[in-house]
């Protein structure tokens, strides 16, 4: 089922997520519902504050990124079949030297800017199926997965961009709150019913 998704604005999007228990409810179909809103909304990860859930729980799909020329076959080949669930996520480390890249956001249609992130992450965490990982990603991975994770911290990629920037994009933003946007998927607005 295709879910709305939280405009910027509402404060959900600003709650840190709660820890998720093995026995939550539906979990397995919420997921299959997280990745099926996030294909249709052409994302490349979608985390559970987006979906009105103050949860820690986000999902990945890099496939976008596997037709970058730049990258060799293999780092292709690997983002084409990188699609993964987060439960529980925690960052334990960042490393390199910061990259920027232009980021955008479904929660923040319209709006894009260059954020600043490490290359390479370690992170831990539960799949779908709960089974308990430490892992080391890097590259576009690695930048999708911080962004999502920003997401079950109450942090947005525009907390990360210059005061100038927040600036310029003051007008943008509440247009979104107001629900003055065209997004080519079902959203929810904090100053308006959703769509």
């Amino acid at each position: 089922m295709i879910l709305p998704i939280v405009g910027y604005g509402d404060p959900v999007l600003r709650k840190k997520g709660e820890e998720v228990s093995k026995d939550y409810p539906d979990l397995q179909k919420l997921i299959e519902n997280m990745n099926e809103t996030m294909e249709n909304s052409y994302g490349v990860g979608l985390a559970a504050p987006q979906i009105g859930l103050p949860i820690r729980l986000f999902v990945v799909d890099c496939s976008a990124f596997s037709d970058d020329e730049d990258l060799t076959k293999e780092e292709q080949d690997y983002l084409r079949d990188f699609q993964k669930v987060f439960i529980n996520a925690k960052i334990i480390k960042e490393e390199g030297e910061e990259w920027a890249f232009n980021e955008g956001c479904l929660s923040i249609p319209g709006v894009r800017e260059d954020v600043y992130r490490k290359p390479v992450i370690t992170i831990e965490y539960h799949d779908e199926n709960f089974n308990k990982h430490t892992d080391v990603f890097d590259g576009y991975a690695a930048r999708v997965i911080q962004h999502e994770y920003d997401h079950i911290e109450g942090i947005l990629f525009t907390d990360k961009i210059s005061s100038l920037k927040k600036k310029l994009n003051a007008k943008r933003l509440q247009n979104i709150m107001d629900g003055k946007v065209n997004a080519d998927y079902k959203m929810k607005f904090i100053n308006k019913r959703g769509r």
